[in-house]
């Protein structure tokens, strides 16, 4: 088994694969639980190396094998989800995809005891704590490290847009932050995090991490925790700004636009199109406001610098990779999983619903249950 999207090709055969991060929670406290290497041991059994532990014990992760045809994807993200959940439900618990925990408050959490993640503890200190976040990855396969910078380029001025797409994390430890994507305000405290520079060269890239690892702000090249980063271990781009997502339609909805915009810039790239330039201040100002408001709300449009429905901006965002869509064959599910946001809302908005029925956090985490493998 590869790992997600490290299949590089042509823009005629772009692969895509998807790590998502899930949290272990049990089904009477709703609280989060510290089991996440006997889930991910029983996991194995079904899905071998295709589940991993993470930072936290709270958290599984799984990830696909990188594909060209998204309903294939769409198969194995909804096999993936459905081995983890089974083998939590052997051991008396269930599983939620959510940015953020939505009850208990365990700090510091029960840490994975990794070289690695000791050693991020030791030097990023009470970062760490706030880690039991989770993320939706889309891998998509890219050639070489110089075309991926251009394609990361070409990609930044939509990250506001798939902030809002794929913003679920409204609660944090019991308490509606006011955020759709907290998870985003959370994980922008690093010190290398959020929208990531605009490169001029591939050696504008490697002295900027050599100098971050050489001042100790970085671990290594795995701790570069942009938005969008160039992998450090298989030829692809990988676009980190989501939230983890409650369904596999979500799920779909992400990898099929990341997909077509990621195309649709390695065409700009050949036709020597230069991309939006926004500055850095408004772009990040943008996925601020983005994480806040989600789809339901306002956005920044970096072109106009004004703003405008968030939706609307989706909706341009889904104009600009609908030739990639169809040239792969895309269309048909992302334009079904596009109606069905619409229809009921985003995943913060759903968490809200949820919430709303009886004012109560452990319908939200019933809710996030019941979503796991729709």
């Amino acid at each position: 088994m590869g790992n997600p999207g490290d299949t590089a090709g042509s823009a005629a055969t772009v692969t895509v694969g998807v790590e998502e991060e899930y949290l272990l929670v049990d089904p009477v406290t709703r609280e989060l639980s510290p089991s996440a290497d006997k889930v991910v041991a029983e996991a194995a059994g079904e899905l071998k190396d295709r589940v991993t532990t993470e930072i936290t014990r709270y958290q599984v992760e799984g990830r696909t094998d990188p594909h060209t045809d998204l309903a294939e994807l769409a198969v194995q993200i909804r096999s993936t989800r459905g081995g983890i959940a089974r083998a939590a439900a052997r051991q008396g618990l269930r599983v939620i995809s959510s940015g953020t925990p939505v009850l208990g408050h365990p700090v510091p959490p029960a840490f994975t005891s990794t070289p690695r993640y000791v050693k991020s503890l030791a030097q990023f200190r009470a970062l760490d704590y706030e880690q039991s976040t989770c993320a939706c990855h889309i891998h998509v396969g890219i050639p070489d490290l110089p075309t991926a910078l251009r394609v990361s380029n070409h990609l930044r001025p939509w990250l506001p847009a798939l902030v809002s797409l794929a913003a679920n994390s409204p609660y944090w430890y019991g308490e509606d932050t006011g955020y759709a994507s907290w998870r985003t305000l959370v994980w922008g405290r690093w010190p290398v995090s959020g929208p990531p520079p605009y490169f001029e060269s591939q050696s504008h890239f490697e002295d900027l991490v050599e100098d971050l690892i050489a001042t100790d702000t970085l671990l290594d090249r795995g701790g570069l925790y942009w938005d969008i980063r160039p992998s450090h271990h298989v030829p692809t781009v990988e676009v980190r700004v989501a939230d983890a997502a409650s369904t596999v339609s979500d799920v779909v909805l992400l990898a099929g636009v990341v997909r077509a915009l990621a195309c649709a810039a390695l065409q700009a790239i050949e036709a020597g199109v230069p991309p939006l330039r926004p500055p850095p201040e408004m772009l990040r100002a943008a996925c601020w406001r983005a994480a806040r408001d989600g789809l339901g709300g306002d956005g920044i449009d970096l072109s106009t610098r004004r703003l405008s429905p968030a939706a609307t901006q989706a909706a341009r965002l889904l104009s600009r990779a609908r030739p990639a869509l169809e040239h792969h064959g895309d269309l048909p599910l992302v334009r079904a999983a596009w109606s069905r946001l619409r229809a009921d809302g985003g995943g913060a908005e759903r968490q809200r619903a949820a919430y709303r029925r009886r004012g109560s956090p452990v319908d939200v985490i019933d809710h996030l249950i019941s979503s796991v493998e729709t």
